[in-house]
């Protein structure tokens, strides 16, 4: 029986997704990014989830693309199968926040598809790259476009051009990653963080996430605009009334998600 390229598990409003190739340090094909895709929309669509955590094994959080997939592809066989745009994109679609938990290697691929998550999470035995260019390619999942935005050009320029290796601690210097934990508190960590993003209303996590994502994509007047217009919409929120509510009564509050 093939083994299964991701495994899911839920903690209360979390969706946990494990990346599961070990033996090719999940290294990301077709199968995997598929699998991954739908599993992402699964808990998108899931009202019981909050967050969604994604993670790979101690050694690797995903050792890039599969190369001995890709090795004979031509052209045409990339551009007729929508090669990364048909399932490798699909993250974008997502509009919980998504955390990724990682240790060991980030590679390629694997680091571009921690990128495209909300919040890093690293072990100190992260390792962050973009090595494409050691074998003539490039970084085509978003790397040249998300990496100059994590860290400025300056850097992303030397990741991408010299394929220098960044540990987890000049990734968090260089604003790579969100904070940097030891390797035996990483899973424990990664939840408990996942579960207080998870715990608050899902409404207005939804409404932040567009708009900090909106900061990346649109001047600063048109950003601020979208700021102001979600939070006014956050006026018509249940949740928010009993949020200011049961700051004012001085009680936790409890959110229905609307």
């Amino acid at each position: 029986m093939a083994r299964a390229t991701i495994l899911t598990e839920i903690h209360g409003r979390v969706g946990m997704i494990r990346l599961n190739r070990p033996a090719q340090l999940n290294a990301l094909n077709d199968e995997l990014m598929d699998a991954l895709g739908t599993a992402l929309l699964d808990f998108d669509a899931n009202t019981e989830i909050g967050a969604i955590l994604i993670t790979g094994s101690d050694k690797a959080f995903a050792a890039g693309a599969d190369i001995a997939v890709m090795a004979n592809w031509s052209y045409m066989d990339v551009y007729q199968r929508g090669f990364i745009t048909r399932n490798w994109e699909t993250i974008r679609q997502v509009r919980k926040p998504v955390i990724a938990a990682v240790a060991g290697y980030a590679m390629g691929g694997g680091c571009e598809l921690a990128l495209a998550c909300d919040i890093i999470i690293a072990a100190e035995s992260a390792q962050f790259a973009l090595p494409e260019i050691k074998l003539a390619m490039l970084p085509g999942a978003g790397g040249t476009q998300r990496l100059p935005r994590a860290i400025g050009k300056a850097k992303a320029m030397d990741m991408c051009l010299s394929a220098r290796m960044l540990s987890a601690q000049e990734a968090d210097r260089y604003g790579l990653v969100s904070r940097v934990v030891p390797d035996a508190e990483l899973p424990a960590a990664a939840l408990k963080v996942a579960t207080q993003i998870a715990g608050y209303s899902l409404p207005a996590l939804m409404a932040i996430k567009e708009a900090v994502n909106r900061a990346h994509e649109s001047s600063l007047s048109e950003g601020i605009l979208f700021e102001r217009r979600e939070l006014h919409a956050r006026f018509a929120s249940e949740d928010a009334h009993e949020g200011m509510h049961a700051f004012l009564d001085k009680r936790k509050p409890v959110f229905q998600h609307r």
